[in-house]
């Protein structure tokens, strides 16, 4: 009787424990799976971690072996088996949301293991030849160590670079060779590393400005040895590579630009899709979606033409938007002030749309020279988890020509705030979320949420002439027309001409953009879908809240659900919005 009864007394004291917030043996173990994982990612992947602002393998690259590539897959399956055997329903509601998240990435990795994409890592749009020189701008320099990793690193960029070349032949032996026209302008981007002087190079650059902490006498011998590490190390091993690129890779490149010319490419795309989406929706209805958009859009655009005064057809107005020169810049600088200001003027305004602001600041840079030829207009880059580094949101000053005034105000929304910046700031911003969550996403919520953004332009004092209005359906036209294409050439067979075709007839955007984005959806199969469907659903939500709540809708606590839990797949986005309206409509 005793013993029962002392362990009752246990067992109660077990709960109360427990209902105090002392985490549970479940909880404990999927802690400890994500917290170790975390780490083991940090270590495995050195250059990620200096991107969140973590230097403490900044002497270190990814080990890019076919046994490192082995021993990362087999790593992510024990992570599954940790994770299976963890008692699911033991978690709290948050904890079996991470869970649940955890183990779909855990499931897309693994499903991936089988489209041999590791065998093409170089293609205009990233590689050596672009993440290599990018590196010491996302790197901190503050005291002689840092700089003695820096140079560790310089010396292990052959390396790097030999892994990327044997990646490369194994996947010449394979099929798995990236398509032949949009690496074209790659010699470009390699023999833009190999002109420049030392002192100009990208890889010097932190060797011409040191902080007061390095005193005289090592900035000198740093100096040096970074000189000497350039030249004897980092030149020699581009160059290489550029001959391998140029006389063997190049001329076996694929001639055919779809990824169902792949080895089991077919099923290759469907995986795309459905990673890049999180839907199950099929390329068939994904095209005939898109089809429908860009007839919806094309309606509101001739009616903002129409508004304008233009005596024209759709093509002419087009071509008058395409050539006048007072829709263009001459000076590059004069192109990022521009972009300034209208950050400066959205700024103020967000507090209209949204109760929860992040901290964290952005800025607003020109891409560099070396990339900017083969770049989309623009793109964001994420602030550095420890807040050393601000956002950026980059813009491509080349070809001045090709970067009209009447797109600017809905692109700085999307790369900047309302956009990218403002939604990816918050979520690192989370406490709770783990950091899975807080620096990963799912394409369809991130870029969904960056052209969902565009549409708030309006109610942000912007769009305020028929031309800027005109940009911002021409940049929602520009999404729709992306679902038609991508599904077009990776699932219907179209030739890249036919895509080139399809955009210049639906879209204002210049013939560069148009050659730089084809180019960028044969590399990137699926990703250009996830912008459209994303702002689908959540478009969707909103009308749907708006209808339901009546009065007691408020569209900042409506984005501040949407932003509150992070990034998350649609579904999950839509369960959430889901619970709110239910639980506003009763006060709860």
């Amino acid at each position: 009787m005793k013993l029962i009864q002392l362990t009752s007394l246990l067992l109660m004291a077990a709960m109360v424990f427990q209902s105090c917030g002392a985490p549970n043996r479940a909880t404990r173990n999927l802690h400890a799976l994500f917290d170790e994982d975390w780490e083991w990612a940090l270590k495995e992947f050195p250059t990620f971690a200096t991107y969140l602002g973590d230097d403490r393998y900044n002497d270190y690259f990814t080990d890019l072996s076919l046994e490192a590539i082995a021993r990362r897959q087999a790593h992510t399956r024990q992570s599954q088996d940790r994770l299976l055997a963890i008692n699911r329903k033991a978690l709290s509601p948050a904890d079996q949301l991470n869970y649940d998240l955890y183990s779909l990435d855990l499931e897309n990795e693994i499903r991936g293991f089988a489209f041999h994409t590791e065998y093409m890592p170089v293609n205009q749009m990233g590689g050596i030849q672009i993440d290599l020189p990018t590196l010491p701008a996302l790197t901190k320099f503050r005291h002689v160590k840092d700089y003695e990793d820096y140079l560790a690193r310089l010396n292990r960029i052959p390396r790097v670079i030999e892994q990327t070349t044997i990646l490369m032949r194994r996947g010449q032996e394979l099929g798995w060779v990236a398509a032949q026209v949009p690496l074209r302008s790659v010699p470009e981007q390699l023999e833009a590393q190999l002109k420049v002087e030392v002192e100009n190079s990208p890889f010097y650059a932190p060797f011409t400005r040191f902080p007061d902490a390095v005193n005289g006498e090592d900035r000198e011998r740093l100096t040096a040895a970074g000189h000497r590490a350039i030249v004897e190390q980092v030149m020699p091993a581009f160059e290489a590579f550029k001959t391998y690129f140029t006389e063997e890779y190049y001329p076996t490149a694929n001639v055919e630009v779809g990824a169902w010319s792949l080895p089991g490419g077919e099923e290759y795309y469907q995986y795309q899709v459905q990673l890049m989406t999180t839907t199950a929706q099929t390329p068939d209805e994904i095209h005939q979606l898109g089809l429908s958009e860009v007839k919806r859009i094309m309606v509101e655009m001739v009616g903002v033409i129409a508004e304008s005064g233009f005596k024209g057809s759709f093509h002419e107005f087009i071509e008058f938007l395409r050539t006048d020169p007072q829709f263009y810049y001459t000076e590059p600088e004069d192109l990022l002030r521009g972009y300034r200001d209208i950050c400066k003027r959205i700024d103020p305004e967000l507090a209209k749309l949204f109760g929860h602001l992040p901290r964290m600041t952005y800025g607003v840079q020109p891409i560099p020279d070396y990339e900017a030829p083969a770049s989309t207009t623009a793109y964001y880059r994420p602030p550095a988890a420890d807040g050393s580094r601000p956002g950026i949101f980059y813009a491509n000053t080349f070809n001045l020509k090709a970067r009209p005034k009447y797109e600017m105000e809905a692109l700085a929304i999307h790369e900047a705030v309302p956009g990218h910046h403002l939604q990816i700031a918050i979520a690192q911003e989370l406490g709770d979320l783990p950091n899975f969550r807080k620096y990963g996403g799912y394409t369809a919520y991130v870029e969904g949420w960056g052209l969902y953004s565009e549409s708030l332009g309006e109610e942000l004092g912007l769009y305020q002439d028929p031309y800027s209005k005109f940009g911002q359906l021409t940049y929602e036209m520009w999404r729709a027309v992306r679902l038609v294409v991508d599904t077009g050439l990776h699932h219907k067979h179209w030739s890249r001409q036919q895509a080139l075709d399809f955009f210049l007839d639906n879209t204002a955007l210049t013939e560069l953009n148009i050659t730089s984005e084809v180019d960028r959806y044969i590399v990137w199969p699926g990703q250009a879908l996830a912008y459209k469907i994303g702002q689908l659903k959540i478009r969707e939500l909103r009308e749907r809240a708006t209808r339901e709540l009546g009065e007691q809708f408020d569209i900042r606590a409506f984005h501040d659900m949407v932003l509150g839990r992070g990034a998350v797949p649609l579904g999950i986005l839509e369960e959430g919005i889901t619970a709110w309206i239910r639980a506003t409509k009763t006060g709860g």
